[in-house]
């Protein structure tokens, strides 16, 4: 895994989330100066985890007709969708909307109520990237009109997360030690550590509609890239003689 580094010396930053660390307790000695650190370190690694959103948006004179044709091709969908191997606890109804229809002019005229549209969409997480594309095509292909995504992840970065914590504790120190040595000290003791952790895809999510998806001929091509995880550690040093 490749690893970004970003320090901001003398600067104490508020962490992002909540401390997976709690603050060592050790009572500063009185007159000995104290640094405040935060050292971020990422690890960049391949996702091997892939969400999108899709749905169905269907219109109708009636409220009641408008979602009873949206349950029926939202019901293809879903079908589709477990059917190309995707287990149920991965797919999520994420919203269902109904809203009044109007038709506008460009004479002036006010807009005219037409009916009614209701939408639904779903969450799907993608356990096997390199099926994304068949499987966005697929979907689109049953009746889904509403298509965003995807963003990628890594399902369990336990292991980026403790190479990019242990970084981030030996370059605080190193630096806490570079900070007492140019004011005469020779040692320095910890004092409290805390740390946020986020998670981040250098790209931004795609966003696709269906009219996009029916202009090419075979599944979009798609690109994992590479996703961070990354660790901000918070620590604060007392240096010492």
């Amino acid at each position: 895994m490749k690893t970004v580094a970003r320090a901001l010396p003398l600067a104490f930053l508020a962490a992002a989330a909540t401390p997976a660390i709690a603050a060592v307790d050790v009572t500063p000695s009185a007159g000995a100066p104290v640094v405040e650190l935060s050292i971020t370190e990422t690890v960049l690694g391949a996702p091997d985890t892939a969400t999108f959103s899709t749905g169905v948006t269907s219109k109708a004179p009636t409220a009641s007709a408008a979602l009873r044709q949206n349950s029926a091709d939202m019901d293809k969908v879903i079908k589709q969708i477990v059917a190309l191997g995707i287990k149920r606890e991965d797919i999520q109804t994420s919203g269902i909307n109904l809203a009044m229809d109007y038709e506008y002019g460009n004479d002036g005229r006010q807009p005219r109520f037409i009916g009614y549209q209701v939408s639904n969409t779903v969450t799907v997480k993608v356990r096997q990237i390199d099926k994304l594309g068949s499987i966005l095509d697929s979907v689109v292909s049953q009746g889904a009109n509403n298509l965003s995504g995807p963003s990628f992840s890594i399902d369990d970065d336990s292991t980026a997360q403790r190479e990019a914590r242990d970084k981030a504790m030996k370059r605080a120190e190193a630096q806490a030690m570079d900070y007492a040595r140019r004011t005469g000290f020779t040692g320095v003791q910890l004092l409290a550590v805390s740390e946020a952790i986020s998670n981040a895809s250098p790209m931004g999510m795609m966003d696709m509609k269906r009219t996009t998806m029916q202009s090419v001929a075979a599944a979009p091509p798609i690109e994992g890239g590479q996703v961070g995880t990354s660790v901000t550690v918070n620590a604060t040093y007392q240096m010492t003689r």
